[in-house]
């Protein structure tokens, strides 16, 4: 009959408390027990209240042959009982080990976890260094996007001073060709001017001498006139004479007629 030595749990959900028990091995879990062998209790605070164990019954069931389990082991080495299963288990873990480093393979759990935390730790700086780079990758990129907007903010105020520029020319050019037009129109306005002075002049000569001719004119009419008024009172004192005469000839055959008449 196989013996083994193992942990049987006990207590209640979060209070666990373990019985060591000898066994057979082919008991189940919860099955009938040879012997209680002591109780391990890892809630307990005090390291030497944790471990309660009967030395010499668990000293005679190793010295029958019984093997225990890997935790019970671990417990009884703590408490400095060796046994021959412990440096069979040690020297078979030894060279289980040597055997994993040679294939590069980790053995152990503590080793796995420091590999683990290794490559954790390689990945987080692995990480960190790749966030540094897009961190000054971004702000080279946000740099060259500001240089790029003051660039272009430089060439557009370029752009419009050359626009404005060129509309200032442009007026320039506009108020140059009005100024000229305005010259132009002045120098016709001033010359018309002098034309219509000149017309007016003329107009004003001729006028003076319309008025000297006719001035002429009427001189010599009224000249004509006066020449002209002797002649014509002569003309009717000749009138008046001839026609007094006239009278007096009348008058005269009348008396004539009248003394005929009265000699009659």
């Amino acid at each position: 009959m196989a013996v083994k030595l193992r942990l049987t749990r006990m207590g209640r959900r979060h209070r666990p408390f373990f019985r060591i028990n000898a066994v057979e091995s082919r008991t189940p879990r919860d099955g009938k027990i040879l012997e209680k062998l002591g109780h391990y209790d890892p809630i307990e605070k005090d390291p030497a209240r944790q471990v309660v164990l009967n030395r010499e019954r668990v000293e005679y069931w190793l010295g029958k042959g019984a093997i225990p389990s890997d935790t019970v082991s671990q417990i009884l080495l703590r408490q400095g009982i060796k046994h021959k299963y412990a440096e069979v288990k040690t020297a078979r873990r030894g060279r289980a080990r040597a055997v994993a480093r040679a294939k590069g393979k980790l053995f152990t759990k503590t080793e796995r976890i420091t590999a683990e935390k290794a490559a954790k730790a390689a990945e987080e700086k692995t990480k960190a260094e790749a966030e540094v780079v897009e961190e000054k990758v971004e702000a080279k990129v946000v740099e060259e996007k500001v240089e790029a907007e003051v660039e272009e903010k430089a060439e557009a105020k370029v752009v419009e001073e050359k626009a404005k520029a060129e509309v200032v020319e442009k007026e320039a050019e506009v108020e140059a060709v009005e100024e000229k037009a305005e010259a132009k129109v002045a120098e016709e306005k001033a010359e018309a001017e002098v034309v219509g002075k000149e017309a007016e002049a003329e107009a004003v000569e001729e006028k003076a001498e319309a008025e000297a001719v006719e001035e002429k004119a009427e001189a010599k009419v009224a000249e004509e006139k006066a020449e002209a008024k002797p002649k014509e009172k002569a003309k009717a004192k000749a009138e008046k004479k001839a026609k007094a005469k006239t009278r007096t000839k009348k008058k005269t055959a009348s008396s004539k007629k009248t003394d005929k008449s009265d000699e009659n």
